[in-house]
């Protein structure tokens, strides 16, 4: 008997939950075309930031680990511009933030990965 009276409780608190968590969640907007070009802009340059910091010297004496973080260091001030546009354009901070931490990890694995590539090349020749 208990059961029954239970289940319905359960379901009507979820349901409750599902639609207070539902007015935090970001609505869908449009992001102008100027916007995403600005983005799309600041994006290039963090990769090109990466792409120069990876040719100097010092890094290629370096272990690879230390290096790529070095490296990613450098160009981090770059994400902090990406970070303006977004929210200046009323993105959610947290989608914001979410998006630059996605690019960094993956410009950081490929970093290491093309590190690791050049050292073992090194130790082998």
């Amino acid at each position: 008997m208990k059961k029954l009276f239970l289940i319905p409780l359960l379901l009507f608190s979820v349901t409750g939950f599902a639609e207070e968590a539902s007015k935090d969640d970001w609505q869908n907007t449009t992001i102008s075309e100027s916007t995403i070009k600005k983005i799309q802009e600041a994006e290039y340059v963090y990769k090109k930031c990466v792409s120069d910091e990876m040719q100097k010297a010092p890094y290629q004496k370096q272990e690879s680990r230390h290096a790529t973080e070095a490296i990613v260091k450098q160009c981090e001030s770059i994400l902090g511009k990406m970070r303006d546009v977004y929210i200046a354009e009323k993105v959610p901070e947290i989608i914001a933030d979410r998006h630059l931490k996605q690019m960094r990890m993956k410009t950081m694995r490929s970093v290491l990965q093309e590190m690791m590539f050049n050292e073992a090349s090194r130790s082998v020749q």
